[in-house]
């Protein structure tokens, strides 16, 4: 478990939310899939949802805020300790800068960007929220990754842009590394190869902790939502790619069992 109150050390994935077309309809689907608990923000805030494990924020829903042929997806906000800094830092090392900073309320400030690959991300600068309190928890976030089929271009960008390093972890058939400022793994970067279908754009993808994988599958699917992947075991626990009932792709994973003494 971790849980936080301060902001988040610069290059942290800090805050997801999801960008989708009917709000109510999302929220009502992860507080059934996850028991999250919701709260509706003022009406500045656009109809934003705060929704929380054990009174400690883990996620955001809000309005898409792209054209409205755009998809339903989750965006991985990176923390900055000065979003102005790092914009210009994307712009010069290659990244597309598609939402200029600018103030959130009294809240933070952010930006919105590209990579060089493709892969849509957010950064979050922390005012009066710090991004999120719980993580590693059921129904809280435990991982997030940058896939794409740029992968050292990718990899040369973040460096550049938030001071990455990486702890390689690739085979001969799949290429992949865990990022990280200083101390332990903040996520992990990979390529999605030739084992995703052509039309998988560039993404960062959210994994929530569950406390069953197979079941939060089952549930997904109950809730009129889909299986893009199913659940299959790895060293680091049983995980799989799901989709809500609009279409948002993100992922679950359960803690692996401990083997038998």
């Amino acid at each position: 478990m971790v849980q936080r109150d301060t902001a988040w050390s610069a290059g942290t994935p800090c805050w997801v939310d999801l960008g989708t077309d009917n709000v109510a309809k999302a929220k009502a689907f992860y507080e059934q899939l996850f028991g999250w608990e919701t709260q509706v923000g003022p009406p500045e805030s656009g109809g934003y949802v705060m929704c929380s494990v054990d009174d400690r924020q883990v996620a955001g829903i809000g309005p898409k805020m792209g054209p409205a042929e755009a998809p339903s997806a989750w965006t991985t906000y990176l923390a900055s300790d000065d979003v102005d800094a790092t914009a210009s830092k994307i712009t010069a090392s290659g990244g597309h800068v598609m939402a200029e900073p600018f103030d959130v309320m009294d809240v933070g400030r952010m930006a919105v960007a590209a990579d060089p690959g493709g892969a849509v991300f957010g950064v979050w600068q922390a005012r009066t929220h710090t991004g999120m309190q719980l993580a590693n928890e059921p129904g809280a976030v435990t991982w997030n990754e940058n896939m794409s089929r740029s992968f050292d271009a990718n990899k040369a960008f973040y460096t550049a842009v938030f001071g990455y390093d990486y702890d390689d972890l690739s085979s001969d058939e799949f290429s992949y590394a865990t990022f990280k400022t200083t101390g332990d793994p903040l996520g992990g970067i990979g390529d999605l190869g030739t084992a995703a279908p052509a039309e998988t754009p560039a993404h960062w993808r959210t994994y929530f902790a569950v406390g069953d994988a197979d079941d939060a599958v089952e549930m997904t699917t109950k809730l009129g939502g889909d299986v893009v992947a199913p659940a299959w075991d790895t060293p680091y626990g049983r995980m799989a790619i799901l989709s809500d009932d609009q279409g948002a792709v993100f992922a679950v994973m359960s803690a692996p069992v401990a083997a038998e003494a």
